[in-house]
């Protein structure tokens, strides 16, 4: 790829060639990527995004890789590894969006500033989170944010919430990894709060995430949850709260098609939840591919509801169905 080496020269300095994914992922699952560059200032990540756009470069941002599973072909193009890791932390916050998010909870709440307690025990970065909106027991990152530090088009520019297209698990982010646009940093409005009672909420979460995610490497919860009040009437050991606003989180549909433990090759699904896809050891992303896609099938043929993934399949999948 011939336009690399048109990067700034402080920049290309730091590229490597064929180097493995699987050690950036928490799946540990990965092949090569044709050209990997890490970053740690927010300046240099807005430098590399603007030429890979301005040069029409294939290319893609990693973060914490918390919620990639990333092809055993590797990934074409140029892998941006944003490792910036700043943050000024108040009522608002300006953070870059390689910044720890479970860092951040914990910073905050150290200064009594809440709106992040659903982010304990999630491993991945504030930029991931935003680009699949993450969130749990009713918080979502979506609305805490006040404005985002993103290149666009080649250029750098500051963008309201309205920019990323926010949706349940989703944001104009994972429909493009290559083209839409970086995220260089956020400013995040948090509240001032009692200390005691926003580490007590956390801990709430904590042991609940703690009962149910298993110890294995992990991209945390696959599939996006369901919304059919026709389908929640039929999943059976439901919750009853969840049944009347026909919400069917989709560990209870995985579990009730039987699909709790089971194993291709290396990868397994968790016989303590089933919406967490596990590597037991050596397993391939093939192999979490064929896994989930078996999940899926016998979701559909027993409840017909097409379950739609929330970690992203990312790289070179040519010769794969999605």
């Amino acid at each position: 790829m011939a336009q690399i080496d048109n990067l700034p020269d402080d920049l290309k300095f730091n590229v490597r060639i064929n180097e493995i994914m699987a050690q950036f992922t928490t799946l540990r699952v990965g092949g090569p990527a044709d050209y990997y560059l890490p970053v740690r200032d927010r300046s240099d990540f807005g430098r590399a995004a603007s030429f890979a756009q301005r040069a029409c470069i294939p290319y893609m941002i990693l973060g914490g890789g918390s919620n990639a599973c990333i092809s055993d072909k590797g990934i074409r193009g140029l892998v941006i590894h944003n490792l910036c890791a700043e943050a000024s932390i108040g009522a608002t916050s300006d953070v870059d969006c390689g910044y720890s998010i479970m860092k951040l909870f914990q910073k905050s709440a150290a200064l009594s500033l809440s709106g992040l307690e659903f982010a304990v025990g999630i491993p991945g970065s504030v930029g991931g989170a935003l680009v699949s909106n993450a969130g749990a027991y009713r918080q979502n990152i979506c609305d805490i944010v006040e404005s985002i530090d993103v290149v666009e088009n080649g250029e750098r520019k500051l963008v309201g919430p309205e920019w990323m297209q926010f949706s349940y698990r989703d944001s104009r982010l994972r429909q493009s990894t290559e083209t839409a646009g970086a995220l260089l940093g956020v400013n995040l409005r948090l509240q001032t709060a009692d200390r005691k009672s926003i580490l007590s909420r956390a801990r709430d979460n904590q042991r609940q995430r703690i009962f149910k995610q298993p110890w294995f490497p992990s991209a945390g919860s696959f599939f996006k949850n369901v919304t059919d009040t026709a389908v929640a009437a039929n999943v059976p050991e439901l919750p009853i709260a969840l049944r009347e606003a026909g919400v069917i989180p989709a560990g209870f549909l995985s579990a009730a098609v039987g699909c709790k433990g089971l194993q291709f090759g290396g990868a397994q699904i968790s016989v303590r939840h089933g919406n967490f896809v596990i590597n037991r050891g050596g397993a391939t992303a093939t192999d979490i591919y064929d896994l989930t896609r078996e999940v899926k099938r016998r979701v559909l043929e027993r409840f017909g509801v097409q379950l739609e993934e929330e970690v992203m399949f990312i790289g070179d999948w040519s010769g794969f169905e999605f």
